[in-house]
């Protein structure tokens, strides 16, 4: 007996099989989990800013740099000295990378954070080493990463790390999420020796602690737009960085 299969028949078994063949291997959507509402809220320092706030684990933290021209008892502070001034300025100084005072702050050098002035606003302080590491701690890095220096961690500097309006330059897979609502701006820094820190805006952002290391440095945090983790070390004291506060 023959059998003869037409053309047509073949088609439509065709497109059978390939229809079995397709929903058989077809992957669902895989649903994007959303990560829980932030806690926000907002304060103002002396000179009247308003400073976006947000609650990451059981701190409250600044989610703006810091931009006051004055200490919380209204002296005024040292500001846009020359490089020869501020590399032995000993009092508390501060200055500004460039006109985008509003978005990524000022930039202090360590005498200005632990000055009897106080540089934070009312019911804030400058966050110690410890209290940025409890930060680290809740974004997923170990308590012994955490203790190290140098890079440490893993993607803990990408959860801090604004997305825009003022981005991080794109490197790789290295992004910015801003999981944690930190929103950390890429405001570079100011030497020791009072020259500009390079590369410059949107690839480096440093932060102090309150934490003095010895007579002449201090600890502080970096993040880079090539690492997806956070840096620490300790550093000159003259140096200039951004700034942050906790709530009391």
């Amino acid at each position: 007996m023959r059998y003869i299969i037409r053309p047509g028949i073949i088609t439509v078994i065709g497109a059978a099989l390939f229809l079995m063949l397709n929903n058989g291997c077809k992957k669902e959507p895989i649903e994007e989990v959303q990560p829980p509402a932030l806690e926000t809220d907002s304060m103002t320092d002396i000179d009247g800013n308003v400073y976006k706030t947000v609650k990451i684990g059981n701190q409250w933290w600044m989610a703006e740099n810091l931009r006051v021209t004055m200490y919380s008892d209204s002296t005024f502070m040292h500001k846009d000295e020359g490089d020869a001034d501020w590399s032995i300025d000993t009092v508390g100084g501060s200055c500004i990378y460039d006109i985008k005072i509003d978005t990524l702050g000022l930039l202090y050098n360590w005498y200005a954070v632990n000055s009897t002035h106080k540089l934070a606003p009312a019911g804030w302080h400058i966050p110690s080493d410890d209290e940025w590491k409890q930060l680290e701690i809740y974004l997923g890095m170990s308590s012994d990463e955490a203790n190290k220096a140098g890079w440490r961690g893993t993607h803990e500097g990408e959860k801090l790390k604004i997305k825009a309006p003022v981005s991080w330059t794109v490197y790789g897979d290295v992004w910015a999420t801003n999981e944690s609502g930190f929103t950390a701006l890429p405001a570079s820094c100011r030497e020791f020796n009072g020259k500009m820190g390079l590369p410059g805006l949107g690839a480096t952002g440093f932060w102090w602690t309150s934490t003095s290391h010895d007579t002449l440095g201090a600890y502080f945090r970096y993040l880079d737009y090539k690492n997806a983790n956070v840096y620490r070390s300790y550093v000159s004291k003259n140096d200039g960085f951004s700034v942050r506060c906790v709530k009391d």
